[in-house]
């Protein structure tokens, strides 16, 4: 089965070919590392680990690559707010930032690549610019890449112009630009700034040509697709063409371009001037489970934006238990087969897979997942399902990342109490049955009683 995703540069569903002899390219922008993560970096990382595990299952071999910038105005700004370093603060928020994706069990990057330790290939990359005459001198201010002169600027997102929610804050002011929307490839060096030694001058990267001379370094100067959120189409990801099909002469310079929704805080854009500016740390921090800010971010459509709420992540929480519930089934099978258990499985498994195959439709491989759930819930399964659960189950946490399959079975001595509970039942002892319900209960077991026996959550 064949990945199909919507291509931002064909404006269409497309299937993805799977490559013959090498791996999958993947890159998707990573983080600017001047502060913590916030949930908006959470839903967009998480939604293409998702697709990044997607692809692994559906037989794609990948290889995942991501930027992490560690020079940029903000960080060269922020370092002297607080009279730091700017690189032991870059290091600290990096690996703030790899503790963030841990915890929220996005691990399917191959490789992590800073801005810093490629300055030889960005160098490279604006000295081609400039021979091939795509980029200008400013005196003085720095290297600008000239947009008049690629006639195809523009052709992901089909304008040319900022709109609102565009990462403006990254458009180079300058009054001496020869278009308005030229953008910087090199900074010349200012006093107590970050050097590096260039042929054209002394000075630091633009924040457009990191990324491009680091897939060029890896990936070379065409590769399969690239990610991120959809407020980087532009100019980021116009600039990011620009550059590579001027400096390679090679077209497309990637195949497949995937951007992810916005996400909002109660109905509002998040800033801290909004006060509702929310890092994933903290976050985190208040959840017993991580993996329900996980599934909250997979109950929405990549490409849809989220509306993030208290009472939204309660009921991913919530929605997040009967899953574990669902999975801890494997651990108490039945002897009484159903006729109709071994189908529904197998359905479920490929409906599952084709939901994700379409467009990583989230939500409606969540939707299959549920009905399973609905079915087999009442009654539990029997022994003779056990592969073709245990299959399914797999495919879930291989591809969606809950952990769900991490729970142990229940102790030995709590089983017993559960017979034993069983056991008063039948025998209408039931002063004894509530008290083992209780103790079972406090030991954060919840039984409940199946037409082929009692069965139990975590509680």
């Amino acid at each position: 089965m064949k990945l199909k995703i919507y291509n931002t540069l064909s404006k269409s569903k497309v299937e993805v070919e799977r490559p013959v002899g090498r791996d999958f390219k993947l890159f998707v922008c990573g983080p600017t590392v001047y502060e913590l993560a916030h949930i908006g970096h959470a839903k967009t990382y998480t939604q293409f680990d998702v697709l990044a595990r997607t692809l692994k299952h559906l037989g794609y071999p990948l290889s995942y690559l991501q930027n992490i910038t560690d020079i940029d105005d903000k960080i060269i700004i922020r370092a002297r707010e607080q009279g730091v370093d700017w690189r032991r603060l870059t290091r600290q928020f990096e690996q703030d930032y790899h503790d963030d994706m841990t915890a929220l069990n996005n691990v399917t990057i191959d490789t992590y690549a800073r801005a810093t330790d490629h300055i030889k290939d960005i160098i490279r990359q604006v000295e081609a610019l400039v021979k091939k005459e795509f980029a200008y001198q400013i005196d003085n201010d720095g290297i600008y890449f000239e947009i008049s002169r690629f006639a195809a600027y523009g052709q992901l997102s089909g304008r040319t112009e900022i709109k609102q929610d565009d990462a403006q804050s990254r458009i180079d002011e300058s009054d001496k630009k020869r278009g308005w929307n030229d953008f910087c490839l090199w900074k010349f060096s200012k006093p107590d700034e970050p050097v590096w030694d260039a042929p054209f001058g002394a000075g630091r990267p633009g924040w457009h040509i990191e990324d491009t001379a680091i897939t060029e370094h890896f990936f070379g100067p065409q590769y399969d697709m690239h990610g991120g959120a959809v407020d980087l189409i532009f100019p980021h990801h116009e600039a990011e063409i620009s550059q590579m099909e001027a400096s390679s002469g090679l077209k497309p310079f990637v195949k497949y371009w995937v951007h992810t929704g916005f996400l909002n805080i109660d109905q509002a854009k998040m800033s801290k001037s909004q006060n509702n500016f929310l890092t994933i740390k903290d976050t985190l921090a208040r959840l017993d489970r991580p993996m329900a800010l996980r599934l909250l971010f997979l109950q929405s459509h990549y490409r849809s934006p989220i509306n993030y709420s208290q009472a939204l992540l309660n009921a991913a929480a919530a929605r997040l238990s009967r899953l574990q519930s669902l999975a801890d089934l494997r651990f108490q099978y039945f002897d009484q087969p159903s006729e109709d258990e071994q189908e529904l499985l197998v359905r479920g498994y490929s409906d599952f897979i084709k939901a994700l195959a379409d467009d990583l439709n989230t939500p409606r491989a969540l939707s299959v997942i549920a009905a399973i759930m609905d079915a087999v819930e009442p009654a539990g399964l029997s022994s003779g399902a056990d592969s073709s659960f245990v299959k399914l189950l797999t495919a879930v946490d291989q591809t969606l990342g809950l952990r769900l399959l991490d729970s142990a079975d229940i102790s030995a001595s709590q089983k017993a109490l559960i017979k034993q509970r069983e056991t008063a039942r039948k025998d209408q002892d039931f002063t004894a049955a509530d008290k083992l319900r209780t103790q079972l209960e406090q030991a954060g077991i919840a039984v409940r009683d199946g037409p082929n026996g009692p069965l139990w959550a975590r509680n």
